[in-house]
């Protein structure tokens, strides 16, 4: 995961979010990095919870449960 991309945000949201969140990130990329991982995070989780649904429905038709 060492390579790198740009990105263009607008100077107006990043200063806010820098302003906001400097106490607990040391730069605007390490927020932005921790907030897209934490994103992506919810979304396994939410998938994970979609697919024990269906693995649980699965089951239920053919008995088990």
């Amino acid at each position: 995961m060492n390579d790198m991309r740009k990105i263009a945000l607008p100077e107006q949201l990043c200063r806010a979010a820098e302003e906001k969140f400097s106490h607990r990130f040391g730069s605007l990329e390490e927020f932005m990095e921790a907030a897209l991982n934490e994103l992506l995070r919810d979304d396994a989780q939410r998938m994970d919870e979609q697919e024990k649904q269906i693995i649980e429905e699965r089951l239920k038709a053919l008995g088990y449960v």
